[in-house]
């Protein structure tokens, strides 16, 4: 398993300029070896070093460019060039590795047939950290000290806020420098060999169904809900005035970057209170019940509709993977199921009711089940994760005396062979 903690660590004014120019030199020198891929690239007119059969002649073959070719011409880069020197050797070939990815991600498609965007250049201030690949080892880069005090090599010791200790039996991986609005931080990744098991589905007591929505910001099956906090709808005002007196100040002077930073910390602040209210209610989830049922929700597409302010404020794809990291920690299972027809058809029979989304109750007139219709939606999402897990609930929402069970093979006697069959899990209507 791997973690990583972010503290804020306190350089000195010299240190700061020691890291914002190692920030300055690694941006350069990204965009020039973006710049030597993307012209071998244009000349060649292939990813790799021959000419395409149907185009044009188009001089000679540039030679091949990829990251080893790259980290070779970093001694002759340290030549030419001596300001580099003083940043450390691993963090410039690590700066080449983040490149490499971004590169292939944009050229090699994934297991969906899916490719990202193409890398582009980053102009003055848009690089902001740099990484120590190893640290507390041999020929390390990085040492984080018992005196809650951080090393860095080319950078010089400065002191580390620990808010929370480090877990123990924990291996110290990587230490990377972060410039944000408020400051400058150290995230340290952290590994351990040891993998959390998750709950056998012979211990599962309880399980549970979310139905995210901009109402609220998620219904359980148990009909419980969580009030959604809008917090970027509440700040959208006073950040709007900001960026209009940002408009009004003079390019590249003092005060439109005290300003831009005055505008990062706005957003900066949102994001964290966005985080704080996720997790708080991950845990809350995770420690009431042993299988939580979400949906899959495609969020890019949703984010396209006219509620995509609404939509990316409440945040919901963070959350499941904020809901997804903290349950893998305590062994809770989180099972991801198709959202098709989960708020039209009914929970109690399986009738499609087709509503709107101004209906907000759900009323089936096949079986006459009357309830909200988001919680209608959380218990046909809970009744697909028990399926799909294969366990059988006594009733809706897995609580009870009797424990869910798995599903298992019995004998079917049909009067002139047996048979096996699959025990399917039984649908109580909610009265």
């Amino acid at each position: 398993m791997i973690l990583t903690y972010c503290y804020r660590i306190k350089p000195s004014a010299h240190q700061i300029t020691l890291m914002s120019n190692t920030l300055e030199l690694l941006r350069r020198h990204w965009n020039y070896a973006l710049g030597q891929r993307l012209d071998a690239l244009n000349r060649s007119r292939c990813q790799i070093d021959r000419c395409s059969i149907v185009s044009e002649p188009i001089g000679e073959i540039p030679e091949r460019i990829n990251y080893y070719t790259q980290q070779a011409d970093l001694k002759q880069t340290k030549i030419l060039f001596p300001d580099y020197k003083n940043i450390w050797a691993e963090s410039q070939q690590v700066n080449l590795q983040r490149l490499n990815k971004a590169w292939e991600r944009w050229l090699i498609p994934d297991a969906h047939g899916r490719r990202g965007g193409r890398p582009r250049f980053k102009k003055p201030g848009e690089l902001r950290s740099f990484v120590y690949p190893r640290v507390n080892c041999p020929k390390a880069g990085a040492y984080l000290q018992l005196d809650n005090r951080l090393k860095l090599s080319k950078i010089g010791e400065m002191p580390v806020i620990m808010h929370r200790p480090l877990p123990e039996g924990f291996v110290l991986k990587t230490c990377t420098i972060v410039c944000k609005a408020d400051g400058w931080y150290c995230c340290i990744s952290m590994q351990d060999n040891s993998v959390p098991q998750l709950l056998p589905l012979d211990e599962v007591e309880s399980a549970v169904g979310l139905d995210v929505g901009l109402k609220e910001f998620l219904t359980t099956s148990d009909g419980d809900t969580v009030a959604i906090p809008q917090i970027y709808r509440q700040t959208q005002h006073h950040l709007a005035r900001q960026q209009r007196k940002l408009a009004r100040q003079k390019k590249g002077s003092r005060r439109q970057a005290k300003k831009k930073n005055h505008i990062a910390r706005i957003h900066q602040k949102i994001e964290r209170q966005r985080k704080n209210f996720h997790y708080k209610t991950a845990h809350k989830l995770v420690k009431n019940f042993d299988l939580i049922g979400v949906e899959d929700l495609n969020i890019k597409g949703l984010a396209r509709t006219r509620l995509s302010k609404s939509i990316l404020d409440a945040a919901w794809g963070a959350f499941i993977n904020i809901l997804e990291a903290v349950a893998v920690k305590r062994g809770v299972r989180v099972v991801k199921v198709n959202p098709h027809s989960t708020s039209q058809n009914c929970s109690g029979c399986g009738h499609k009711v087709l509503k709107t989304l101004s209906v907000r109750l759900h009323d089936c007139p096949k079986c006459g089940l009357l309830m909200d219709r988001d919680e209608n939606a959380a218990v046909n999402i809970l009744n697909r994760a028990i399926s799909e897990v294969g366990l059988i609930l006594p009733v809706r929402g897995g609580l009870g005396v009797a424990l869910p069970v798995k599903r298992e093979a019995f004998l079917e006697f049909d009067g002139s062979q047996l048979s096996f069959s699959k025990l399917e899990a039984p649908v109580i209507p909610q009265g």
